[in-house]
Formats: C-alpha cells, structure tokens, sequence
C-alpha cells in the first residue's frame, strides 16, 4: 500500500490536536508517521524500524499482530460488530468472563463493562460512593487517595489523582479528597541504594500518613484507591508488597472499601497476571483496561464482590439502581479479541516463558546502569524499569525543568531506532511479554548510548 507522507503530515499539523503534547513542539518538526507494526517494532513510513519500548502507551501485551488475536478478530467481523448491552448479551462477554475468572479470586465475581481505564475508574468510584449510599451510610461519601497518584483523566479520575503536572489547572472541578504520602522509596528517609524491586525491608512510615487519615475521618470515607505495586503515571515508583498487606488491614478496621486500579499492572506486566497477587490481597473493586485486549481495541472491567453488588440489588422503586453505562459497553469485537487474548495466556503460558528474559531485565539494568553518575534510582518489577536520572547523584538534585531533559532523550530516541517516552526526568521501559534477551540487550544498550550523549549536552 502507497501512503502519501506530505499529506499525512499536512493533514495532521492543520488538524489534528495529539493527547499529552505541546503542539508548539511540533511547529518545527514531523512527528514519525507509524504504518506498521509486528512482534515489538514499529515501522515508519520511511521504513525506518522503532523498538516500541512503551508497548503502545502500556496497551500491547503480546506484540503487535499476534496471530491469534488477528484470528479472533476477523472472525468476530463475520458475526456481530455491536449490540446494545442494556437488556441483551452475547457469548462474546460472557466468554472474556469465564476465561477471566481462571485468573482472578472468586470473590471478585461480578463484572462491569465499559470502554477505557479512566471510565473503569468511574465506576469504581460511584459504585463504591453508592454502595455506601443504598445502605443509609449517608456520611461516607469522601475517597482517599495517594500523591503521585494517576487514575486517568476524566473529572472523578482527576479528582483522585496527585500528580500536579496534569492536573494541577483542573482542581477547582474536582471534588475533594484526602491525599495520602505516596510510597516514593527513592526520596524516603530510609532509603538505603537504589530502589530496584523494592523488597528491602522498611517501617512502611509513609503508611502512617493513610492511617492517621482513616482513624480520623473513617466514617466519611467510603474507599481507598491505589495502583497495586507500581504508580505508573507517577513515576513508575515501585513500592513493598507489605504495603498493599498493611493496607487491605486498615480499610478493613476502619470500614472503607479498597479499590485496586490495575489498568496498568494487569495482564502480566508486573510479573504475575495481576500485581495484586504479590501481596495476597483481594480488593473489593478491580479495575482493568489497556492491556484486556491485548492493545487491540478499547474495553475496560471493573470487578467486585457478591457485597457490593447485593447492595444495588433491590425492586426498581427502590432507587438502588446503578445508573452507568456506554453506547460500546462489552462490544463485541473488543471481547473477541479479550477472549483470545487472555486464552494466549491460558495455552500459551507467556508468564512462564519468559521468565528469564525479565530476570535478564532487571539484571542488565543495574549493571548497564549502577555506574552512570547521572542514575539517582533504577527501579524494577516484571517487564517494567525505571530510571531516575539527577543532575547531582551526591544530592539527588534534579536536571532544571528548563533543560527539558526527557524531551531531549524521547527526539533523540527515535533516530536511534527507540521510542524512550519519558515522565519528566524518568526514562522508562513497559515491555510486552514477547520480549527476549537480545531484545532487551540492544534497547538497554542503545538506551544508555542515547541518554549519556544528551546528560553530556546539556551538562
């Protein structure tokens, strides 16, 4: 197929306005024009071939084109295309239902559909503000959430969101919550060397601020909600598993509901199907997206008990009702593909096959990475890494906003055959399942070669 670069180009710098971009960027520059994608490379139009070290904005899971999720797909094109969810169903549900349950607890047993991360996160919230609602508890109608935190990008996502950068200039339509300190290890006080998988032992002394805030307002508020293990968005800061243990206690003790947002860290990519069964906790809500379809299209769950779900189950004047939904609710291409997706991951084991790949992951990066004086934390869990790079490694003092650093390194990425998108001066990689070691060798090597020649210009 022919593509027409100039008015692609053309088109897109007339048009069209790109998510998390400062357009006046681009006033002097292309953007790459991707026309296709296999296993963990992209192409350009140029065919200049691109390591996707981002799996596509945290979505791809497999590889780009697995053969059978292009079955799956196909297939589903020859049957339904979409139907109202309201008042009907399809097989296609019920089977991303049944082949998901293999891999959650059975106490999360109900599962609510809709089209992206951000809206499976609005419905956790009014699911668990309701729930609390419907059974008199009129007073718990506040959420607690961390600093540094990322639930998306909608008004109540916003609202239980930390992280100033993005959502700073929305604060006065959100409504309020409480801000718990966010498990940053690389800036607590007990820090001892680099964070990496974040199993050293520790007092878990930024709990006690969460703590301080449920003993104290308990009986306002009606859920906590988190990214079990790994704050994404934030800064990839991996944090204990304890924590998540500690914190399943103290929504227990004090009556909130606890909310586990795994959009991110679903789907293998923290090392387990879900980073959750690394503490052994079970939420009461779960919330999944981006990588459900294996990036193919969008579809989002959020799951939660038989509990909270008795607590909507009443005769219609009752007026318990969860009046949710979406035009594309469960649609039946998205489950299609969810389904072969996640029997991939039944018959095709790709947890356990690439088990030393991401041992070589983490291994590689310490020592790639360890001596370079501008490293002030390398972090790590599953196909995910992490480095936070400083402009004083003595002090951990940070590059000047001015400098632009990880904008610098992204450019410059891409004409080393990389896609390196940073969050601010974290330099990450979220890579697919489909991963090898000489894979993960050349990005990691190529990586170091393009971050030290940009610390070196702008030092």
């Amino acid at each position: 197929m022919r593509w027409n670069k100039k008015k692609i180009l053309e088109v897109d710098r007339r048009h069209i306005w790109h998510p998390f971009t400062q357009m006046k960027d681009y006033e002097d520059r292309d953007p790459p024009v991707i026309v296709r994608a296999r296993g963990l490379k992209l192409e350009t139009i140029e065919g200049q071939i691109l390591y996707d070290t981002i799996s596509s904005w945290w979505t791809n899971i497999h590889g780009h084109l697995h053969p059978a999720l292009n079955e799956a797909l196909r297939k589903q094109l020859e049957l339904l295309d979409h139907v109202n969810f309201s008042g009907f169903t399809h097989p296609y549900a019920t089977e991303v239902v049944e082949k998901l349950r293999t891999f959650l607890p059975t106490s999360l047993s109900r599962f609510f559909f809709s089209d992206n991360g951000s809206t499976a996160v609005e419905v956790a919230l009014k699911m668990a503000f309701q729930f609390w609602q419907n059974q008199g508890c009129s007073k718990k109608v506040r959420f607690v959430c961390l600093e540094n935190a990322y639930h998306g990008d909608t008004i109540g996502a916003v609202s239980v969101g930390g992280v100033d950068l993005f959502f700073k200039l929305y604060k006065p339509l959100t409504f309020k919550t409480f801000r718990a300190p966010s498990p940053y290890c690389f800036r607590c006080e007990e820090r001892r060397g680099f964070t990496l998988s974040a199993e050293h032992g520790c007092s878990l002394r930024c709990l006690k601020g969460l703590e301080k805030i449920l003993s104290r307002h308990g009986e306002e508020i009606c859920a906590v909600i988190v990214e079990p293990r790994l704050q994404a968005a934030g800064g990839m800061l991996v944090y204990p598993a304890e924590y998540l243990r500690n914190l399943r206690s103290l929504c227990d003790k004090y009556g909130a509901l606890l909310i586990f947002d795994e959009v991110a860290t679903g789907f293998g990519r923290t090392g387990t199907m879900f980073a959750m069964e690394q503490a052994g906790v079970v939420p009461d809500i779960i919330c999944l997206a981006k990588g459900l379809t294996g990036g193919y299209l969008p579809l989002a769950l959020t799951v939660t008990t038989e509990r909270v779900y008795q607590a909507f189950y009443a005769d219609y004047l009752e007026g318990k009702t969860f009046y949710h939904g979406h035009s594309f609710t469960a649609n039946p291409l998205g489950c299609a593909v969810a389904a072969a997706s996640l029997k991939v991951f039944i018959e095709e084991k790709p947890l356990e096959k690439t088990k030393k790949a991401r041992e070589f992951f983490h291994r590689r990066l310490e020592e790639i990475f360890s001596e370079e004086d501008y490293v002030g934390d390398i972090r790590y869990l599953g196909y995910v890494g992490a480095l936070e790079l400083v402009a004083d490694r003595k002090i951990n003092r940070p590059f000047p906003p001015e400098a632009r650093l990880g904008f610098q390194i992204y450019m410059h990425s891409l004409e080393e055959g990389l896609v390196l998108r940073p969050l601010g001066d974290v330099i990450y990689w979220f890579l697919p399942l489909c991963i090898t070691e000489e894979d993960i060798e050349e990005i990691l090597t190529r990586s170091r070669t393009v971050i030290r020649r940009i610390v070196e210009k702008i030092r």
